[in-house]
Protein backbone atom coordinates (compact mmCIF):
# COMPACT_ATOMS: atom_id res chain seq x y z
CA UNK A 1 0.00 0.00 0.00
CA UNK A 2 1.49 3.34 -1.06
CA UNK A 3 2.04 6.02 1.56
CA UNK A 4 -0.04 9.17 1.59
CA UNK A 5 1.55 12.52 0.85
CA UNK A 6 2.94 14.04 4.06
CA UNK A 7 1.54 17.48 3.18
CA UNK A 8 -1.89 15.92 2.66
CA UNK A 9 -1.68 14.13 6.01
CA UNK A 10 -0.99 17.37 7.90
CA UNK A 11 -3.37 19.38 5.71
CA UNK A 12 -0.80 22.02 4.73
CA UNK A 13 0.52 23.35 1.42
CA UNK A 14 4.00 22.68 0.06
CA UNK A 15 4.86 26.37 0.59
CA UNK A 16 3.92 26.35 4.29
CA UNK A 17 6.34 27.52 6.97
CA UNK A 18 7.87 25.41 9.71
CA UNK A 19 5.52 26.98 12.27
CA UNK A 20 2.50 26.00 10.14
CA UNK A 21 3.77 22.41 10.00
CA UNK A 22 4.17 22.35 13.76
CA UNK A 23 0.73 23.86 14.37
CA UNK A 24 -0.93 21.36 12.03
CA UNK A 25 0.79 18.45 13.75
CA UNK A 26 -0.24 19.75 17.16
CA UNK A 27 -3.91 19.68 16.17
CA UNK A 28 -3.71 16.13 14.83
CA UNK A 29 -1.66 14.86 17.78
CA UNK A 30 -4.23 16.29 20.18
CA UNK A 31 -7.15 14.89 18.17
CA UNK A 32 -5.77 11.33 17.81
CA UNK A 33 -3.82 11.10 21.08
CA UNK A 34 -4.15 7.53 22.48
CA UNK A 35 -5.34 8.81 25.84
CA UNK A 36 -8.31 10.51 24.15
CA UNK A 37 -8.99 7.51 21.91
CA UNK A 38 -8.44 4.37 24.00
CA UNK A 39 -8.65 1.04 22.17
CA UNK A 40 -9.14 2.77 18.80
CA UNK A 41 -6.76 1.25 16.22
CA UNK A 42 -7.78 3.73 13.52
CA UNK A 43 -6.97 6.74 15.74
CA UNK A 44 -3.67 5.15 16.74
CA UNK A 45 -2.75 4.63 13.09
CA UNK A 46 -3.56 8.27 12.26
CA UNK A 47 -1.55 9.35 15.31
CA UNK A 48 1.50 7.46 13.96
CA UNK A 49 0.88 8.69 10.41
CA UNK A 50 0.84 12.33 11.55
CA UNK A 51 4.01 11.82 13.60
CA UNK A 52 5.82 10.36 10.59
CA UNK A 53 4.77 13.32 8.45
CA UNK A 54 5.98 15.77 11.10
CA UNK A 55 9.27 13.86 11.52
CA UNK A 56 10.05 14.61 7.86
CA UNK A 57 8.41 17.99 7.19
CA UNK A 58 9.54 19.39 10.55
CA UNK A 59 13.20 18.79 9.59
CA UNK A 60 14.65 21.13 6.93
CA UNK A 61 17.04 18.63 5.33
CA UNK A 62 14.52 15.76 5.28
CA UNK A 63 11.86 18.07 3.90
CA UNK A 64 14.17 19.14 1.04
CA UNK A 65 14.89 15.49 0.17
CA UNK A 66 11.18 14.66 0.34
CA UNK A 67 10.26 17.62 -1.91
CA UNK A 68 12.80 16.46 -4.52
CA UNK A 69 12.41 12.69 -4.42
CA UNK A 70 9.22 11.91 -2.50
CA UNK A 71 9.10 9.06 0.01
CA UNK A 72 12.13 7.42 -1.58
CA UNK A 73 14.18 10.49 -0.70
CA UNK A 74 13.85 9.89 3.04
CA UNK A 75 13.89 6.10 2.95
CA UNK A 76 17.26 4.62 3.86
CA UNK A 77 18.53 7.86 5.45
CA UNK A 78 18.19 6.75 9.03
CA UNK A 79 14.38 7.21 9.11
CA UNK A 80 12.22 4.07 9.26
CA UNK A 81 8.96 5.49 10.53
CA UNK A 82 7.44 4.68 13.92
CA UNK A 83 6.50 1.14 14.89
CA UNK A 84 4.44 2.15 17.94
CA UNK A 85 3.25 5.16 19.91
CA UNK A 86 6.05 4.85 22.47
CA UNK A 87 8.52 5.56 19.64
CA UNK A 88 6.65 8.81 18.98
CA UNK A 89 6.66 9.89 22.62
CA UNK A 90 10.37 9.15 22.82
CA UNK A 91 11.22 11.08 19.65
CA UNK A 92 8.99 14.10 20.42
CA UNK A 93 9.07 14.25 24.23
CA UNK A 94 9.90 17.97 24.09
CA UNK A 95 7.06 18.61 21.64
CA UNK A 96 4.48 16.86 23.82
CA UNK A 97 5.74 18.77 26.81
CA UNK A 98 4.98 21.99 24.94
CA UNK A 99 1.60 20.75 23.63
CA UNK A 100 0.17 19.15 26.75
CA UNK A 101 2.13 20.54 29.69
CA UNK A 102 3.91 17.31 30.68
CA UNK A 103 6.94 15.59 29.24
CA UNK A 104 5.79 12.17 28.09
CA UNK A 105 2.50 13.07 26.41
CA UNK A 106 0.83 10.20 28.30
CA UNK A 107 -0.65 9.86 31.71
CA UNK A 108 1.11 7.89 34.38
CA UNK A 109 0.06 4.31 34.73
CA UNK A 110 1.10 3.31 38.25
CA UNK A 111 2.80 -0.02 37.92
CA UNK A 112 1.99 -0.30 34.23
CA UNK A 113 5.07 -1.37 32.20
CA UNK A 114 6.63 1.62 30.47
CA UNK A 115 9.18 1.66 27.67
CA UNK A 116 12.56 3.14 28.41
CA UNK A 117 13.67 6.48 27.02
CA UNK A 118 15.45 6.70 23.70
CA UNK A 119 19.07 7.85 23.63
CA UNK A 120 21.04 9.89 21.09
CA UNK A 121 24.71 9.50 20.25
CA UNK A 122 26.57 11.86 17.88
CA UNK A 123 29.14 9.91 15.89
CA UNK A 124 31.78 11.56 13.72
CA UNK A 125 33.13 9.46 10.82
CA UNK A 126 35.61 10.21 8.08
CA UNK A 127 34.47 10.95 4.55
CA UNK A 128 36.04 7.72 3.25
CA UNK A 129 34.44 5.57 5.98
CA UNK A 130 31.04 7.09 5.17
CA UNK A 131 31.59 6.40 1.48
CA UNK A 132 32.78 2.82 1.90
CA UNK A 133 30.86 1.80 5.01
CA UNK A 134 32.48 0.54 8.19
CA UNK A 135 31.87 -0.65 11.73
CA UNK A 136 32.65 1.64 14.63
CA UNK A 137 32.92 0.67 18.28
CA UNK A 138 31.43 3.18 20.71
CA UNK A 139 31.31 3.33 24.49
CA UNK A 140 28.00 4.49 25.91
CA UNK A 141 27.09 5.18 29.55
CA UNK A 142 23.85 3.34 30.16
CA UNK A 143 21.45 2.54 33.00
CA UNK A 144 21.43 -1.11 34.10
CA UNK A 145 19.42 -2.68 36.95
CA UNK A 146 21.06 -2.29 40.37
CA UNK A 147 22.47 -5.61 41.55
CA UNK A 148 22.03 -4.74 45.25
CA UNK A 149 18.26 -4.19 45.19
CA UNK A 150 17.41 -6.12 41.99
CA UNK A 151 16.17 -2.91 40.43
CA UNK A 152 13.54 -2.11 43.08
CA UNK A 153 15.33 0.98 44.41
CA UNK A 154 14.49 0.00 47.97
CA UNK A 155 17.15 -1.07 50.47
CA UNK A 156 17.46 -4.85 50.89
CA UNK A 157 14.82 -6.08 53.34
CA UNK A 158 12.44 -3.18 52.61
CA UNK A 159 9.90 -2.43 49.89
CA UNK A 160 8.24 0.57 48.22
CA UNK A 161 4.98 2.00 49.66
CA UNK A 162 1.83 3.18 47.90
CA UNK A 163 1.97 6.88 47.07
CA UNK A 164 -0.48 8.81 49.31
CA UNK A 165 -0.88 11.58 46.71
CA UNK A 166 -2.22 9.51 43.80
CA UNK A 167 -3.15 6.39 45.82
CA UNK A 168 -1.04 4.21 43.58
CA UNK A 169 -2.52 5.29 40.24
CA UNK A 170 0.60 7.19 39.21
CA UNK A 171 -1.34 10.19 37.90
CA UNK A 172 -3.54 13.06 38.95
CA UNK A 173 -6.06 15.02 36.88
CA UNK A 174 -5.67 18.67 35.96
CA UNK A 175 -8.06 21.00 34.15
CA UNK A 176 -6.96 22.20 30.68
CA UNK A 177 -9.70 24.49 29.40
CA UNK A 178 -12.73 22.31 28.66
CA UNK A 179 -10.74 19.12 29.17
CA UNK A 180 -9.41 17.29 32.15
CA UNK A 181 -6.04 15.75 31.39
CA UNK A 182 -4.21 13.16 33.45
CA UNK A 183 -0.61 14.09 34.28
CA UNK A 184 2.10 12.25 36.13
CA UNK A 185 1.94 12.45 39.89
CA UNK A 186 4.59 14.97 41.04
CA UNK A 187 5.30 13.07 44.27
CA UNK A 188 5.96 9.58 42.92
CA UNK A 189 6.76 10.73 39.35
CA UNK A 190 4.11 8.46 37.88
CA UNK A 191 5.30 5.27 39.54
CA UNK A 192 2.43 4.93 42.01
CA UNK A 193 4.85 4.05 44.80
CA UNK A 194 7.43 5.87 46.89
CA UNK A 195 10.60 4.55 48.50
CA UNK A 196 11.11 5.50 52.13
CA UNK A 197 14.38 3.57 52.60
CA UNK A 198 16.40 3.86 49.39
CA UNK A 199 19.13 1.44 48.38
CA UNK A 200 22.61 2.70 49.28
CA UNK A 201 24.08 1.52 45.98
CA UNK A 202 21.65 3.18 43.55
CA UNK A 203 20.18 5.79 45.96
CA UNK A 204 16.63 4.68 45.19
CA UNK A 205 16.88 4.84 41.41
CA UNK A 206 16.79 1.08 40.91
CA UNK A 207 19.58 1.34 38.37
CA UNK A 208 23.22 2.35 38.10
CA UNK A 209 25.19 3.76 35.19
CA UNK A 210 27.75 1.52 33.53
CA UNK A 211 29.77 1.90 30.36
CA UNK A 212 28.54 -0.34 27.54
CA UNK A 213 30.48 -1.06 24.36
CA UNK A 214 28.50 -1.30 21.12
CA UNK A 215 29.45 -1.94 17.52
CA UNK A 216 27.68 0.38 15.05
CA UNK A 217 27.50 -0.56 11.37
CA UNK A 218 27.83 2.50 9.14
CA UNK A 219 26.23 1.71 5.75
CA UNK A 220 28.14 2.71 2.62
CA UNK A 221 27.01 6.09 1.29
CA UNK A 222 25.59 7.38 4.57
CA UNK A 223 25.06 11.15 4.50
CA UNK A 224 25.59 13.88 7.05
CA UNK A 225 22.99 13.95 9.87
CA UNK A 226 21.68 10.48 8.95
CA UNK A 227 20.10 8.76 11.96
CA UNK A 228 20.81 5.09 12.58
CA UNK A 229 18.49 3.22 14.92
CA UNK A 230 19.72 0.51 17.30
CA UNK A 231 16.64 -1.12 18.77
CA UNK A 232 16.66 -1.93 22.47
CA UNK A 233 19.90 -0.08 23.20
CA UNK A 234 18.29 2.90 24.92
CA UNK A 235 17.38 3.36 28.57
CA UNK A 236 15.93 0.43 30.47
CA UNK A 237 12.15 0.23 30.79
CA UNK A 238 10.15 0.55 33.98
CA UNK A 239 8.07 -2.15 35.63
CA UNK A 240 9.16 -4.72 33.10
CA UNK A 241 8.68 -2.46 30.10
CA UNK A 242 10.92 -2.78 27.02
CA UNK A 243 14.10 -0.71 26.71
CA UNK A 244 14.19 2.33 24.48
CA UNK A 245 16.22 2.69 21.31
CA UNK A 246 19.56 4.31 20.58
CA UNK A 247 19.73 6.78 17.72
CA UNK A 248 23.22 7.31 16.32
CA UNK A 249 23.39 10.60 14.44
CA UNK A 250 26.22 10.54 11.91
CA UNK A 251 28.41 13.59 11.28
CA UNK A 252 30.55 13.14 8.15
CA UNK A 253 33.88 14.96 8.16
CA UNK A 254 34.74 16.94 4.99
CA UNK A 255 37.30 15.51 2.57
CA UNK A 256 40.41 17.29 1.33
CA UNK A 257 39.93 16.14 -2.25
CA UNK A 258 36.26 15.49 -2.96
CA UNK A 259 33.13 17.57 -2.55
CA UNK A 260 29.82 15.78 -2.19
CA UNK A 261 26.38 16.49 -3.62
CA UNK A 262 24.13 13.55 -2.77
CA UNK A 263 25.74 10.52 -4.42
CA UNK A 264 27.75 12.70 -6.81
CA UNK A 265 31.42 13.44 -6.14
CA UNK A 266 33.05 16.62 -7.45
CA UNK A 267 36.81 16.90 -8.03
CA UNK A 268 38.79 20.00 -8.97
CA UNK A 269 41.69 18.91 -11.22
CA UNK A 270 44.58 21.24 -12.17
CA UNK A 271 46.10 20.96 -15.67
CA UNK A 272 48.60 23.10 -17.57
CA UNK A 273 47.58 25.26 -20.52
CA UNK A 274 49.71 23.01 -22.72
CA UNK A 275 47.75 19.94 -21.59
CA UNK A 276 44.49 21.82 -22.18
CA UNK A 277 45.60 22.85 -25.67
CA UNK A 278 47.25 19.66 -26.92
CA UNK A 279 45.39 17.13 -24.78
CA UNK A 280 47.02 14.64 -22.43
CA UNK A 281 46.46 11.52 -20.37
CA UNK A 282 46.32 12.39 -16.66
CA UNK A 283 45.83 10.43 -13.45
CA UNK A 284 42.57 11.16 -11.60
CA UNK A 285 42.00 10.12 -7.96
CA UNK A 286 38.86 8.16 -7.05
CA UNK A 287 37.52 6.60 -3.87
CA UNK A 288 39.46 3.48 -4.89
CA UNK A 289 42.65 3.50 -6.96
CA UNK A 290 43.52 6.38 -9.31
CA UNK A 291 42.49 5.97 -12.95
CA UNK A 292 43.85 7.32 -16.23
CA UNK A 293 41.72 9.90 -18.02
CA UNK A 294 42.30 11.46 -21.44
CA UNK A 295 42.01 15.24 -21.55
CA UNK A 296 40.81 16.12 -25.07
CA UNK A 297 42.52 18.78 -27.18
CA UNK A 298 41.18 22.28 -26.75
CA UNK A 299 39.81 21.75 -23.25
CA UNK A 300 38.60 25.00 -21.71
CA UNK A 301 39.11 26.11 -18.12
CA UNK A 302 36.13 25.17 -15.93
CA UNK A 303 34.99 22.40 -18.28
CA UNK A 304 33.40 19.43 -16.47
CA UNK A 305 33.80 15.77 -17.39
CA UNK A 306 31.47 13.09 -16.02
CA UNK A 307 32.91 9.71 -15.02
CA UNK A 308 29.93 7.44 -14.51
CA UNK A 309 29.71 5.02 -11.61
CA UNK A 310 32.68 6.45 -9.71
CA UNK A 311 30.66 8.41 -7.15
CA UNK A 312 29.06 7.37 -3.87
CA UNK A 313 26.76 4.34 -3.50
CA UNK A 314 23.02 4.78 -3.09
CA UNK A 315 21.96 3.56 0.34
CA UNK A 316 20.66 0.01 0.12
CA UNK A 317 21.52 -0.27 -3.57
CA UNK A 318 24.51 -1.55 -5.58
CA UNK A 319 24.25 1.47 -7.91
CA UNK A 320 26.64 4.39 -7.57
CA UNK A 321 26.57 8.04 -8.49
CA UNK A 322 29.05 9.77 -10.79
CA UNK A 323 32.36 11.58 -10.39
CA UNK A 324 32.47 15.07 -11.91
CA UNK A 325 35.98 16.27 -12.82
CA UNK A 326 36.19 20.04 -13.27
CA UNK A 327 39.47 21.14 -14.82
CA UNK A 328 41.30 24.28 -13.85
CA UNK A 329 43.85 25.53 -16.37
CA UNK A 330 46.95 26.86 -14.64
CA UNK A 331 48.80 29.85 -16.08
CA UNK A 332 52.58 29.79 -15.47
CA UNK A 333 53.86 32.69 -13.36
CA UNK A 334 57.44 32.55 -14.60
CA UNK A 335 58.72 31.81 -18.11
CA UNK A 336 62.19 31.35 -19.54
CA UNK A 337 63.32 33.60 -22.36
CA UNK A 338 62.90 30.77 -24.84
CA UNK A 339 59.36 30.07 -23.61
CA UNK A 340 58.45 33.74 -24.06
CA UNK A 341 59.87 33.69 -27.60
CA UNK A 342 57.82 30.65 -28.49
CA UNK A 343 54.63 32.17 -27.07
CA UNK A 344 55.19 35.43 -28.96
CA UNK A 345 55.78 33.46 -32.14
CA UNK A 346 52.57 31.57 -31.45
CA UNK A 347 50.73 34.90 -30.98
CA UNK A 348 52.07 36.23 -34.29
CA UNK A 349 50.81 33.12 -36.06
CA UNK A 350 47.39 33.59 -34.47
CA UNK A 351 47.30 37.26 -35.50
CA UNK A 352 48.18 36.42 -39.12
CA UNK A 353 45.50 33.80 -39.59
CA UNK A 354 43.13 34.70 -42.50
CA UNK A 355 40.09 34.58 -40.27
CA UNK A 356 41.75 36.89 -37.77
CA UNK A 357 42.67 39.41 -40.50
CA UNK A 358 39.12 39.29 -41.83
CA UNK A 359 37.67 39.99 -38.41
CA UNK A 360 40.06 42.91 -37.92
CA UNK A 361 39.09 44.34 -41.33
CA UNK A 362 35.36 44.25 -40.62
CA UNK A 363 35.91 45.70 -37.14
CA UNK A 364 37.85 48.65 -38.57
CA UNK A 365 35.18 49.18 -41.24
CA UNK A 366 32.43 49.16 -38.64
CA UNK A 367 34.29 51.62 -36.43
CA UNK A 368 34.78 53.93 -39.44
CA UNK A 369 31.07 53.87 -40.33
CA UNK A 370 30.01 54.49 -36.73
CA UNK A 371 32.49 57.36 -36.53
CA UNK A 372 30.93 59.09 -39.55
Amino acid sequence: MSKRCYYEILGVSRECSGDEVKSAYRKLAFKYHPDRNPDDPEAEEKFKEAAEAYEVLGNREKRERYDRFGHEGVAGNGFEGFSNTEDIFGAFSDIFGEFFGFSSGRRGGGNRPRAGADLRYNLSVSFRDAAKGTEVDITLPKDVPCSECDGSGAAPGTSAETCPECHGSGHIEQAQGFFRIAVGCPRCHGKGKIITTPCDNCHGRGSVIEDRELSVRIPAGVDNNSRLRLRGEGEMGENGGPPGDLYVVVQVEPDEIFERQGTTLILQQDITFVQATLGDRIEVPTLDDPINFDIPKGTQGGEVFRLRGLGLPHLGSPHKGDLLVQVKVLTPRKLTKRQEELLREFQEIEDNKPMKRAKDFFKKAKDRVMGE
